[in-house]
């Protein structure tokens, strides 16, 4: 299981590398079924793996221009908060027996696991849907709805630190619809933005985590080298090709874990 486990640390990192997002979703799942870590360590583990995976790629964006630091900012501020709250107060306060039905017990991995796979399965819908193509030669002019961002920003940084995703298959529709900016954009700040809120997300979960860093570090070394691959497979192959058929792939998993946690208890 730990060979499954380091080769499908492969693939997250050359989905990342390949279409730009995506691959992240599985951290969690890859953690709890193949390394068997607790759901609650493996939220913690995939802060770190999707915050250092997001950094490096985040990179190429970062030399092309193609990262807007005024909406990194403004998106990023109530999201780190609010991861901050949720890992701090929300994750600790979740009691071990959510509730019991006849010889059914909803315990706190079995929920953070149902709402990871339920994000997995919208996260699916949002590959598999045909993208508008994007006008990259007459950007709109940028506006900022500081509430609607706001809140926007909200709501990622609670699903960051509920479940250790990086949600960029939320925000870069919020960054592209609320403010406008070309998706190419919208994808390099998007990293930004994932990076700062896990690795923040991460931090405050130190205070009561205890981390195998060795374990930790050698499955994000494997993720970086699948990012490269992918980044050297996107020169080759059309990443918008292969988004559908991964995102196929994401809500079986979905619903894979879904009758897992509840059918095959």
């Amino acid at each position: 299981m730990d060979i499954a486990g380091y080769l499908a640390s492969i693939f997250i990192g050359i989905a990342l590398g390949l279409i730009g997002g995506g691959g992240s979703i599985l951290t969690v799942p890859v953690l709890v079924y193949l390394f068997s870590i607790d759901t609650v360590l493996a939220t913690a583990y995939s802060l770190f793996i999707v915050g250092t995976t997001s950094v490096v790629g985040s990179f190429s964006y970062f030399k092309k221009g193609l990262v807007n630091i005024k909406t990194a900012i403004v998106f990023g501020i109530p999201s780190i908060i609010s991861v901050f709250l949720t890992r701090a107060y929300i994750v600790p306060a979740i009691p071990q027996e959510i509730f019991s039905i006849e010889n059914f017990t909803v315990t706190k991995s079995i929920l953070l696991m149902l709402l990871f796979a339920v994000l997995m399965i919208f996260a699916s819908y949002s590959m598999i849907k045909k993208d508008k193509k994007q006008d990259e030669e007459t950007p709109q002019k940028q506006q900022f709805n500081y509430p609607l961002i706001f809140t926007q920003g909200i709501f990622i940084g609670v699903i960051t630190g509920l479940i250790g995703a990086g949600g960029g298959f939320l925000i870069i529709p919020a960054l592209v619809n609320l403010l406008k900016l070309p998706m190419k954009t919208a994808v390099g700040t998007s990293l930004v933005i994932i990076s700062i809120n896990s690795l923040t997300g991460f931090l405050f979960s130190l205070s009561h985590t205890s981390v195998q860093w060795d374990f930790l570090l050698s499955i994000v070394f494997i993720a970086i080298i699948g990012i490269l691959i992918g980044s050297y497979l996107s020169t080759k192959i059309k990443g918008e090709k292969l988004k559908p058929a991964f995102g196929w792939f994401v809500l079986i998993m979905g619903i894979y874990i879904i009758i897992k946690e509840t059918l095959l208890k």
